[in-house]
Parts: structure tokens; sequence; C-alpha cells
């Protein structure tokens, strides 16, 4: 198959299904010749049709329906690297694929053929006086039939396509036709078309119509129908694969079993078609959703298909599965395969545009040879699940994985998870929780289950981001999601457990630099004249690592306060606030100081960045009433550091723009606290509106912000923002007509979001 050279290096990408989304798309960086563009695309879903591109495509048009577009991965076909492309909604086929193209790659993967890409055009001619003449005169002016057509479509024969041949049929209609009348007599002529690259259907219908009046002047009669025929029997597919019997064992099944139940399975659909219909459409999830994703047409590929499986008279399996020689698995698939790269939907759809960049651009013979071995390959993973675990086993541990992946496990415990769920037959949401609680605490408990736990919360930034690295004022609050550490002896060096993260090292001394979590470690270590002692430090963290949320600063005083209780340090709050700014500084390069803060103290504060003297201050701010707030995650880390020195550049390049910029923040936040001690939420929420703004003109919003955003105050929040660094991260929004609508909103949009109060301090 002809390829382009740039193509992917590899179609094997391990524990793909592990990562985020946002991790695969990466991954492709590595495995495809997707550009800049087409990655950005996926990543933000603006490859997706829109609703005035479908609006030209059929009638009547309100919107646009989605499907999931997953990977098959692994697949080795003709000794080339393809990656799948798969537009489908029903669990297990993507799984199913890649487990059995990674199986038939050890062996060296699919081989195809595939004939000329011909349609075939039809051509009924009735009312024949001598039917016999008339079939005789038509073939004998079979040239300038051909001729006439392909002077239709000069392209296409450039090409090397265009009308070939044709083929002439006697048919006789049954009686009860037009009228009662008794059995009639007609004649089809086929014209053969080779359309190259396109699906061919407007090209073959327009070649019918364009010959029909020079039909009639041969045979006489009349034409009726002219019309392409979907049973694409002279445009077949073939696939073969090879599978040694040491490839096929499993856990509870020797390779000679599994072998032998996929035939015995294959041998009963060749023989019932009550079997064959299933099992042929098992075929089609794969080929099916691999059509879609490419824009062509898989209404008329499954006609084909199962017209050609009935073809001699009885339904029949379109795969054929047989012990070779060898003592090996084969396996063969010939099926009718008429697809398209060029024209149509690949020119309308920016998805089915990059879907076929994924596949390497490949023709349209060598898009058909990929789509039958997917097909085989579905027939495969159908077979196997059948014959051996079965198939509910297998939705069932998809449906675990989902589960737990909803659940937010962390990677190091997942798959432990999943084994749980599907023991326990309670495949919950909250029992995934529930096992996640009790593996954490057991492996706590290992260290030391009486050491007791050190606390701090996270935090949001209501007004005055990125002002108040100018000296200008912040209104933050806590966040009532707690980072808990505790401290026990150990023998050699220094240990940090972060199970939740799955995080198990040895903290290396400053001097080696390390970096992340072990770099801020090292740094209080060092502070705290600590360097010498033993210890296993334990985190357990609820605010997520980089959401703008402050999860480093909680980690790092809930650590500070685990240092100063098991070695009575003797820390205030004012000191451990200090430490703590000290390991901000480590992690961000030139923090305000608020995340600190507010994880030290856990209360609503009005900040004041560092003035002239370098120093920063704080006040608390009572609230009359509790504020209602949600938060969201747009699932893209906030790098505070990065949006930080972001805005110092330009604000470097022009001062006093910016400075006005910084000093109207500064007035909205100044309002804000105001507000927020007079509970006028409506006010409130306007300043926030307004705080988000001024951010979004210091470009650190996002597209996941700005979409939270608009959700947020659609679905009835008063004020909603970015909050912390932005660049990625969270957004906080101001609920006071409840919470649940605006949440349920955000979630529906794929994004986490929760809500909370923040309650006043204020004993009134």
């Amino acid at each position: 198959m002809a390829a382009d050279p740039a193509f992917n290096q590899s179609s094997r990408i391990p524990n793909f299904f592990k990562l985020g989304v946002s991790a695969r798309i990466e991954a492709l960086r590595a495995h495809t010749n997707l550009t800049e563009e087409d990655l950005l695309s996926l990543e933000h879903g603006s490859h997706t049709l829109k609703c005035h591109v479908a609006d030209k495509m059929i009638e009547n048009v309100v919107g646009v329906f989605g499907l999931p577009l997953g990977l098959g991965l692994n697949f080795l076909v003709d000794g080339r690297e393809v990656i799948v492309p798969l537009s489908v909604e029903e669990p297990s086929i993507v799984a199913g694929l890649s487990g059995a193209a990674r199986t038939a790659r050890l062996s060296g993967g699919y081989r195809t053929e595939v004939s000329d890409p011909v349609l075939i055009g039809q051509v009924q001619i009735v009312d024949l006086d001598d039917v016999e003449a008339a079939k005789k005169a038509l073939l004998d002016h079979e040239d300038e039939i051909v001729n006439l057509a392909n002077s239709l479509h000069p392209k296409m024969v450039a090409r090397g396509g265009g009308a070939q041949s044709i083929e002439v049929f006697h048919h006789r209609a049954p009686e009860g036709g037009v009228d009662g009348a008794p059995q009639r007599d007609m004649l089809v002529l086929h014209l053969l078309v080779d359309t190259r690259d396109a699906m061919g259907a407007n090209i073959v219908n327009s070649m019918c119509e364009g010959v029909a009046s020079f039909i009639e002047g041969i045979a006489g009669g009349s034409v009726f129908l002219r019309i392409l025929s979907n049973l694409t029997d002279r445009a077949l597919v073939r696939a073969r694969v090879n599978i040694p019997v040491e490839n096929l064992t499993m856990k509870g099944y020797s390779g000679e079993e599994v072998r032998d139940g996929i035939v015995l399975a294959n041998d009963l659909a060749l023989v019932d078609p009550y079997r064959a219909t299933t099992h042929n459409k098992g075929i089609m999830n794969g080929v099916d959703a691999i059509a879609i994703a490419t824009g062509n047409d898989f209404r008329a590929i499954e006609a084909a298909a199962h017209a050609y499986a009935a073809r001699t008279g009885h339904y029949r399996a379109l795969t054929r599965w047989y012990v070779a020689d060898t003592g090996d698995l084969s396996g063969e698939i010939e099926m009718p395969m008429k697809v398209g790269t060029v024209g149509g939907s690949l020119e309308t759809n920016p998805s089915v545009g990059l879907n076929h960049r994924l596949l390497g651009n490949p023709n349209a013979s060598e898009l058909a040879g990929i789509i039958g071995a997917v097909g085989l390959a579905q027939n495969y993973a159908a077979l196997r699940s059948l014959t051996t675990a079965g198939i509910q086993q297998n939705h069932m541990t998809l449906h675990a994985r989902s589960v737990a992946s909803t659940a937010n496990v962390p990677r190091a415990i997942f798959d432990e998870v999943v084994d749980a769920l599907i023991e326990s037959g309670q495949i919950k949401v909250w029992n995934a929780e529930r096992i996640v609680r009790r593996m954490t605490m057991k492996r706590s408990v290992q260290i030391d289950g009486t050491e007791p736990r050190s606390s701090a919360c996270g935090k949001v930034i209501l007004l005055g981001e990125h002002a108040v690295v100018y000296g200008r004022s912040a209104l933050a609050a806590p966040v009532p999601l707690a980072v808990e550490a505790r401290v026990v002896d150990a023998k050699n060096g220094v240990e940090l457990l972060i199970p939740r993260w799955g995080v198990e090292q040895r903290i290396p001394p400053l001097s080696e630099h390390p970096a992340g979590v072990a770099g801020i470690l090292a740094l209080l270590l060092q502070r705290l004249e600590l360097t010498n002692r033993s210890m296993k430090i334990e985190v357990f963290p609820n605010v997520p690592r980089a959401v703008g949320l402050g999860g480093s600063a909680a980690l790092a005083v809930s650590v500070i306060r685990a240092f100063d209780s098991h070695f009575s340090l003797g820390l205030d709050d004012r000191r451990v606030n200090e430490f703590a700014f000290d390991c901000e500084r480590s992690a961000h390069g030139t923090p305000s100081g608020v995340d600190n803060t507010v994880a030290t103290y856990g209360k609503p504060i009005l900040f004041r960045g560092p003035g002239e003297n370098g120093q920063s201050s704080f006040e608390d701010v009572h609230l009359s009433r509790p504020l209602p707030l949600v938060v969201a995650k747009t699932g893209k880390e906030s790098l505070t550091a990065r949006t930080v020195a972001q805005v110092a550049r330009s604000w470097r390049s022009n001062k006093a723009r910016y400075e006005s910029v910084f000093d109207q923040i500064d007035l909205l936040t100044l309002a804000a606290v105001e507000a927020s001690r007079d509970g006028a939420f409506d006010e409130l929420g306007e300043l926030m509106n307004l705080c988000h703004g001024f951010l979004n003109a210091l470009q650190v919003s996002t597209r996941e912000i700005e979409e939270i955003v608009e959700v947020a105050r659609r679905r009835g929040a008063v004020g909603a923002k970015l909050t912390g660094g932005g660049g990625g991260g969270s957004i906080v929004a101001l609920c006071p007509d409840g919470s649940d609508s605006v949440v349920s909103g955000i979630e529906a949009m794929g994004y986490e979001a929760f809500a909370f109060e923040v309650g006043s301090v204020d004993a009134a």
C-alpha cells in the first residue's frame, strides 16, 4: 500500500485507554502525521460538523448529532502501521478491535487483496417486442455505449477509471404486476464503471441517464429505471490473518481451546442463517464504525454485505475460520467494499477530513483493505469473547473501567479498583469511592495507624488575580477540600507517599535539585533543619494539582504542620505561612502569597500584594451571610508560573497600560469586599463578571474557561469567572439561587464541578 512517508511510527500505544482525553491527543503527536491544527481541533472539539454546514447537506436541519470518536490501535495491515478512527456508540467495539489487532500483529498482522473499485449502473428496458434480439443488439454496440458514457466524464477516464464494459440480463417479472398483467419480460443493462477514489454514485447515475436514449434506439422498447446498484460485488475486499496457537492462550483457556472454539462458532454461522445474521452484524460493528468516521455510505456497505452473504441462496457468514496445516488459527473475510476518499462529505465535514489524515490519506483501494481487516478483527474479537469468558464479562469490565474513571480513581490503584468493583457486583460510582477509601486507609495504616494528621485548605480567588502580584488587592476564600499530611519515624532517609497520586519516592537533598513536590519538601527539610532525620511523609490530597485551587500551597502547609506536630517545632501560624510562601516561590517563581495565606488561616481574606517595602498584608473579611459557590475544573493544568510570566512580559512592554488595568481590577476587588460583607450577591456577581473581562483581556483565559463561565451564567450564576492563574485550571461561580442547575449544566458539558458555601467567620 502506498503510504505517506511521514506517517505514524507505530499504531502500538501502550496503556492508551488509561490516559485522559488530552493525554491521548498528545500521544498522537508522536504517532501520527496530524498537524498542530488537527491536534488542537481534536482537543477543542472544533473539528465537529457545524449546524450551518449541516443545513447545506440535508433538509430541515435543526442541529447536529454526535457520536464518540475512538481509535483502534495496534493494526498492522499489509505491513503498514494503521491507527483506525472509529465512530460508534456501542461499548467494547474499540477495545475488542484493538485487542484483536494486537494479537494479529504478533504474527505479521492482516493481509488484504482489493479488486478494482467497480460500480454497477443499471438501465431497465421494458416493452420489448423481441427480447433476445434486443439483448444481442445491445451487446453488439458495447463499445459505442461505453464510449458515450465516458464522454460524459472525461476526467474520470483521465484518472484511469470510467466505464469499462456492459452486461445484459433477461428478467421475467412475476404475475400480478402493472394492472394485473401476466409475466413481463425486461432487459437490464449493467454498465460497469471504475470510479477510482470516488464513491461514484453520482457519476454512475449520470452515466446511466446519459446513455438511456441511445440504448432505447438500439433495443427498441422503453428505458425506465436508470440507477446504480449497491450490490458492489465487482469491488471486493479479501482479508486474512494467521494466528499461532501460542498467541491464543488466555487465562483459563489453552490456545487450542480458543482456536477450536472460534472455528466451531464460525461453522454454525456457515450453516444457520439465524446465527449468521448476528455473526455478520458483529462484523459490521467494526466496518460501519470506520465507514462513518471516513464519511462513507455505511448503509450501502451494509446492504451489499448482507446481499453478498446470501448470494448462493443461503444466508451465511462472511468469514471463514479454520485450522491451518500448521495447527494455527487462520481467518478470512470476503465482502463487497466500495468506498471513496475524495468528494462528498470528505470535503464538507471537517471530522472526516481529519480522520483520513489520521489514516495517512489512503486511496480508495487502501481504505477498502483497512476496512476489510477491521471487519475480520471485529469478528475474531466477538467469537473469542463468545467462546471463552463471554461478551457480558467484557462489557462488565468496560463498564467498571468507566465507573472508576468517573469516580476519579487514582491511576496507581485503578486496575485494582476495577477488579474489586467487578467482584463486588456493585459497579457504581459510590462503591468505587468506598473501595478507594478502604484501600487508601489500609495503606495508611500500614505506615502508622496512630500518628495524627495535619491539614490545610485550598482557595478560590473571587477577584484580584494577577493584579495582586503588582501590589493590588485580592479577595480570596477557603475551599473545603483539605490536604492532610502526617509524618512518622523511619530508618533510612526521607520517603514520600501520596497514594492518591501514585507517588512513592525518596526525597533527595536540595543539592540534587529535585523537581515538583520532592523539590518543595527538600526545601522545607533544609529550612526546618530536618535534613538529618529519617522519616516517612504521607500526604492525602483532596485538592487536585494545578487547577488553580491552591493545591501546592495546601500541601506545603499541611506538611509543615505535620513536621511541627511530629518534631515539636513550636511553629505559630505566622511562621507556617512564611515557610509555605518559600515553597510557593520555589514552585511558581513570583507568587502573590494569597494561596499560602488562605491555606494557613482558612478564612476569607482581603490580601494586599507586596508594596514598595516588599511586604504583603491581609485582613479578615467578615461575611454577613455565607457565599454559595460552585467551582468547576477545566481538566487543563493551570501553570501559574507560566501565566504570571506571560503577564509580566506584557507589563514590561507597556507598563502604563497594564498598571491602569491592574488599578481597575483593584477597584473592583475593593468594591467586592464591601458587597461580600453586606451580602449583596447581585452586586458581587456583577463585579466578578467585570473582573473576568479584564482577566480575559490579560490573555490568561482559555476556550474551556470561557465555555464553563458561559454555561454557569446561563444556568443562573449571578457571577462567574476564572480563579487563580488561568491558562487552564478552574472557574468559580456565585449561585445565590441554587447550585444544582449550574453544576448539572457544567457536568453535561463534560467538566467536573462541585458546590460549597464559604461561611461567616462573624459570630453574628
